[in-house]
């Protein structure tokens, strides 16, 4: 038997360094800031739908802290204790975030169809004020974090948060105008009705996909089955088995395998230059280039002799 561990230098998309730190720590800030404008606003004008959009700031601001605190922990080295580092707290920021948001987004619509039926008077000029205010700040915190909003799941929770909150804002703006146009004081639940049917839908997707990672699923866009063919193709090769492939963040898939090979391989010397061979396979062939993998090389008949299932 022969194993062999390819742990080439990687990238998690990107260095959760101090541009991304910086970009978060102002989103923070200017999201803040916006809040305590936005409650002061609610209050003076009654507005149930700037009052939601006002939590929904919150919880931005709940999210871009803990995306702060990720990436903060992303840049710690790895120890023999924590072998990757704490390379998957984005992962866990991202599914906090996702989660908090869904929870808002169904708060939102359950009392947004309760005001529907039970409007209040509201103050729609102010209303529009302190809207304007809040979709300032939002597009504030988009510019400073767009150049990083793909950049890991990390960014791209960030980024959903304060977007969804920008169109919150631009609904509460809508809202405001048509009260004050109509006097349909029911806009001011179906807008806040919309901020949360606008939360929902990608936030559902991202709530998915962490979760994905966490229970080590193959990521998307990788299918095992092919990947198994082709290392079948692979001379000398007869069998694999015991095919694993997950996640550890953004950027950084891993995989292992058991391989059978043919006996002369561990006589002939053959051995690394399979070793190679199945490296570049699943480094280079497949649309995800997996650069940490573990192979363990078998002759024939050594499965037989392992514990546990294989498959």
């Amino acid at each position: 038997m022969s194993g062999h561990d390819h742990s080439h230098g990687h990238s998690r998309g990107s260095a959760p360094g101090e541009t991304h730190q910086g970009r978060l720590l102002t989103a923070l800030g200017v999201t803040l800031a916006v809040f305590v404008l936005q409650v002061i606003g609610a209050l003076l004008t009654g507005s149930l739908a700037l009052l939601f959009d006002s939590a929904h700031v919150l919880t931005d601001a709940s999210g871009l802290a803990m995306a702060l605190l990720a990436a903060r922990l992303m840049a710690r080295p790895s120890t023999n204790r924590r072998t990757w580092g704490f390379a998957r707290a984005e992962v866990l920021a991202a599914t906090a975030q996702a989660a908090v948001l869904l929870a808002v987004g169904l708060v939102v619509l359950v009392e947004g169809v309760q005001r529907l039926f039970h409007p209040a008077d509201i103050a729609s000029g102010e209303m529009i004020w302190f809207g304007a205010i809040g979709l300032a700040g939002n597009v504030i915190s988009l510019l400073v974090l767009m150049g990083g909003r793909s950049k890991n799941f990390n960014m791209r929770a960030a980024f959903l948060e304060v977007m969804n909150d920008a169109l919150g804002s631009v609904a509460v703006i809508v809202a405001a105008v048509v009260i004050s146009t109509t006097g349909w004081m029911q806009a001011d639940a179906v807008v806040a009705m919309l901020i949360g049917a606008l939360i929902l839908p990608r936030t559902v997707k991202l709530l998915l996909e962490t979760v994905g990672v966490l229970l080590e699923s193959t990521p998307a866009g990788l299918d095992l089955d092919k990947v198994r063919a082709h290392i079948l193709e692979i001379d000398h090769v007869r069998a694999v088995h015991d095919l694993h492939a997950s996640q550890i963040a953004t950027g950084l898939p891993i995989l292992s395998a058991h391989v059978v090979v043919d006996e002369e391989c561990f006589h002939d010397g053959h051995a690394p230059a399979m070793l190679d061979q199945l490296q570049t396979c699943v480094a280079g062939h497949f649309s995800i280039s997996i650069e940490h993998s573990t192979f363990q090389l078998e002759p024939v008949g050594h499965a037989e002799h392992e514990l546990g299932a294989h498959h």
